[in-house]
């Protein structure tokens, strides 16, 4: 079967939520009505279905619990020009889609993703659940540090993407985590990011969050951790190697000052740990060297990776104008 490259494809993961899905749809039909709406459904319990195919969707299943394994089956059975990724719940309004595809489908410099930032504009006010609101900014926080970024939004569920970035993105992470692993391959791959100021109402009554904060918020930083391993090895693996060092030195320099003081190492014991310490901060520093070497090379694969991509994308908008 011939690959179908839709022109805007909005994406709807799903997973319970049969009193905002109708509202959803139908306000992504009134914004793009040109576009082919997805939904994926999450092994629901209620209606979300069958509403959702009552309107007028295309309804899928993803029997994988989780929205990063939602997303990567989207990812990899969806081919368009331009996707919109947005949550079922009714917390993003669909009228700032029209504005985040026409970043995307620009001729002449589209961007690779845009972000839905809710953070500058009625988050805190609208958010009734304020750890999520810390949380938020801890990871902006740290993904900006440790990876040199200028993000507003990190974990945004409103986002649209490129066909290339889609057909480039490796999805690992299997639940909520995957907005944050999105963020950080588009600044280690060098794609070209936009964010678009949007307007955020909190669910409506009886709508419940799939979103635990403790215990979600603990994968986030895991994924930060696992991802500054990947994408910064040198920095990740460093660390460690300036922490033995240190560790060592402190435990170290007693031992020194009573050989200098009297001539005898009374302390054997902990001469052997220092050196073994020392030798394990030696191995995690050029572990790291190592580790760098090959992401750079990675990244020069991708490159070419990339063009091969934009040679099929060129060749499936040819046929599609035949």
């Amino acid at each position: 079967m011939a690959e179908k490259l839709d022109y805007i494809a909005v994406l709807i993961p799903c997973y319970n939520e049969e009193k905002t899905i109708r509202k959803v749809i139908t306000d992504f039909q009134r914004v793009l009505p040109e576009a082919v709406i997805y939904v994926y459904n999450n092994n629901s319990t209620d209606k979300t279905a069958q509403i959702a195919a009552e309107c007028g969707a295309i309804v899928r299943n993803e029997f994988k619990q989780g929205k990063g394994n939602v997303i990567r089956r989207m990812f990899r059975e969806i081919s368009a020009q331009c996707y919109i990724l947005v949550d079922g719940d009714d917390t993003y309004p669909a009228e700032y889609a029209r504005e985040m595809a026409d970043h995307v489908l620009r001729d002449s410099c589209g961007a690779d993703m845009v972000v839905g930032d809710r953070l500058s504009s009625t988050y805190y006010s609208e958010n009734k659940r304020p750890f999520h609101n810390v949380g938020n900014n801890m990871v902006r926080f740290l993904i900006n540090q440790i990876f040199h970024a200028d993000f507003m939004d990190i974990l945004s569920g409103y986002r649209a993407f490129s066909y290339h970035f889609i057909k480039t993105f490796p999805v690992l992470s299997k639940g909520f985590e995957i907005e944050t692993e999105m963020s950080i391959h588009a600044i280690d791959k060098n794609m070209y990011v936009e964010n678009v100021i949007i307007d955020y109402r909190d669910r409506p009554q009886g709508s419940e969050s799939k979103l635990n904060t403790f215990s979600d918020g603990i994968k986030v930083i895991g994924t930060i951790l696992r991802l500054c391993r990947t994408y910064k090895p040198m920095l990740f693996f460093g660390i460690i190697a300036l922490v033995l060092t240190l560790i060592s030195l402190a435990f170290f320099i007693p031992v020194l000052t009573e050989y200098l003081a009297t001539g005898l190492v009374l302390r054997f014991p902990t001469l052997i740990v220092c050196g073994f310490t020392f030798i394990a901060a030696i191995l995690s520093f050029f572990s790291g060297m190592l580790l760098d070497c090959i992401v750079r090379k990675n990244r020069q694969d991708f490159e070419m990776q990339l063009l091969k991509v934009q040679n099929h994308f060129n060749r499936l908008r040819e046929e599609e104008t035949k």
